[in-house]
């Protein structure tokens, strides 16, 4: 009997007819057995959102050929969440990957993601995931020199497993020149957004708000961050976990007067 392909699932947030997500699922099928579930609609910066007030709307697309796949009304982790309790229910998918996003999700930008909460919502779940993330904001971004890093890493997965509870979290730089000098295991940076609230109004003269600012990065010169593997030239690769316990703040409160 022939051995089975390990199941994947591949979902994103910039919406089922992004060209990342395209990407990922050409270079899937070389892994494995490839599902698609993916939103209908753009979510970027939608976090861990999930839907609640709104029925999910849930269709089957014929965009991947002969993969099969279905759009969504909800965000990612709706998803993830619908794949794994109603389209396969009956298996669970051996990794979920989410992208490749088109926008960079280092540092605290992972906490805003709506692919890296597509892949945190697999590993809520038990399913080794990844996460993966272009730095390039071109309006045409070319993803070509990340086909062999996102295989590399995907495998990795599939024949080694990971530890429950996590996912990875993985960065490309921007095309350049030069080729990519390799991976790099780092922790997030310290950075984060500088806010920015550009008041304007509408053509009725009603007062709205337009969210800008720049992005400040506090490890400059630490060399084991995200940011400074990108600057570079490296893909940085970030594990994560969904629990948010401050462990090293347990023993200082115990001694507070509660």
């Amino acid at each position: 009997m022939a051995e089975q392909k390990p199941l994947i699932l591949v979902s994103n947030d910039d919406g089922i007819t992004a060209h990342g997500i395209r990407t990922l699922v050409e270079l899937m099928k070389q892994l494995g057995s490839v599902v698609v579930v993916a939103p209908n609609s753009p979510q970027s910066g939608m976090g861990h959102a999930i839907t609640i007030a709104n029925p999910l709307r849930l269709y089957p697309s014929d965009i991947f050929g002969d993969v099969p796949a279905y759009e969504c009304s909800g965000t990612p982790a709706d998803c993830v969440k619908l794949a794994k309790n109603h389209i396969l229910k009956d298996r669970v998918p051996d990794l979920v990957v989410s992208g490749i996003n088109h926008g960079s999700n280092s540092s605290i930008s992972v906490l805003y993601s709506g692919t890296m909460s597509a892949a945190i919502e697999a590993a809520i779940e038990g399913i080794p995931a990844i996460g993966f993330s272009l730095g390039d904001f071109t309006r045409q971004p070319d993803f070509s020199h990340t086909h062999e890093h996102i295989l590399t890493i995907a495998r990795n997965v599939l024949e080694r497993g990971m530890k429950k509870g996590t996912a990875l979290n993985v960065n490309f730089p921007a095309r350049a020149a030069e080729p990519l000098k390799g991976i790099r295991i780092c922790r997030q940076a310290n950075a984060k957004w500088q806010e920015i609230f550009d008041e304007r109004r509408d053509p009725h003269g009603r007062r709205y708000f337009w969210l800008a600012g720049e992005f400040v990065n506090h490890d400059p010169h630490a060399e084991d961050t995200d940011e400074f593997a990108l600057a570079q030239n490296y893909t940085s690769v970030v594990p994560c976990q969904y629990d948010m316990t401050a462990y090293s703040m347990m023993d200082t409160l115990k001694e507070w007067q509660l």
